[in-house]
């Protein structure tokens, strides 16, 4: 059964630390059906739409995004300084609605929950 969202409808932005993966080898879980994974090209990381032995047949035969391997800590970093901007925004508008601290809280268990200020250990590039 097809869950009808691409490219996997299971992998979210809480999952964005998984990316750092690849640089051992690895592959993010990106959702199922269609089953898309990263896959090792050189010095390329080819992102498939569907990967396995659907990778070549069927409706998403060939669809895939290279991206320079070196690329990705670079990546990761923006990430993370984009979602601790996000932080400090939520930080403030909690402050101007007067959630004090609950407040606090929510903006803590988002930053837990999301990994987003814990030290972001991405291997070194090829």
């Amino acid at each position: 059964m097809r869950c009808g969202r691409s490219p996997g409808c299971c992998a979210g932005l809480k999952d964005w630390r998984d990316w750092a993966q690849v640089s051992i080898g690895g592959s993010p879980w990106l959702g199922h059906d269609p089953g898309p994974e990263v896959e090792v090209v050189g010095d390329d990381l080819r992102v498939w739409q569907d990967g396995g032995p659907d990778r070549h047949h069927g409706r998403w035969a060939g669809v895939h995004i290279d991206l320079p391997h070196r690329a990705l800590p670079g990546l990761l970093a923006g990430a993370q300084r984009d979602l601790v901007g996000f932080l400090d925004a939520l930080s403030g508008w909690a402050a101007r609605v007067g959630l004090e601290q609950r407040g606090t809280a929510l903006v803590d268990a988002i930053d837990r929950n999301f990994a987003i200020t814990a030290p972001l250990d991405v291997q070194p590039s090829r």
